[in-house]
């Protein structure tokens, strides 16, 4: 595994942004994480909210539970998560050659995966495979919405003469059905 795949590996998305752990980044910059967090607090106006957060219990666990992260070691305080701007700004205040060379590699960490997601590959074949399925649902189901259809169509050009109740009766919809029906067409 090489040293990008290595770094991306341990890029989470956690609250829908892209971020690194304090330990992560402090082992790739060979230093504790204490160390590390310590450097930021020093220098707490450099990393709003957008830059660095502390996770909350639950995020943590959840990123235990899907075998992310190691549970093992115990920790005494929720980690924090780096967003990429944030990991720039550390860059300053870790000025070792170390940190530096460990900094390239991040930024073009998150460029690779930037590319990744806008480039679409992974996307088309998806999406090509939600239009088969579509196709296919559309293809069996087609007569019954063609059947609900009509049945709009009926019910607003003949909506006094023509009852709730017998419209259901000709689509022949299960109850549920019938009740999500009523549901939307229900007079407000």
């Amino acid at each position: 595994m090489n040293e990008l795949t290595k770094i991306q590996s341990i890029i989470y998305d956690i609250r829908g942004v892209k971020v690194m752990l304090d330990r992560d980044l402090a082992r790739l910059y060979q230093v504790e994480t204490r160390v590390l967090n310590q450097a930021v607090k020093r220098n707490g106006k450099r990393f709003p909210e957008d830059f660095m957060f502390q996770l909350s219990t639950e995020e943590f666990s959840n990123l235990i539970s899907q075998n992310v992260i190691s549970s093992w070691g115990g920790i005494r305080k929720m980690p924090f998560a780096f967003t990429e701007q944030g990991i720039a700004m550390l860059s300053g205040l870790l000025n070792s050659d170390i940190a530096i060379s460990v900094n390239i590699q991040i930024m073009r960490a998150f460029v690779e995966l930037r590319r990744r997601l806008f480039s679409g590959s992974d996307h088309e074949s998806q999406i090509s495979d939600l239009r088969k399925l579509l196709l296919l649902y559309i293809e069996k189901n087609d007569k019954r919405v063609n059947d609900i259809v009509i049945a709009l169509n009926n019910l607003s050009l003949f909506q006094n003469s023509v009852s709730f109740d017998r419209l259901m009766q000709f689509l022949r919809l299960k109850p549920y059905e019938t009740a999500l029906f009523k549901g939307c067409c229900s007079k407000t």
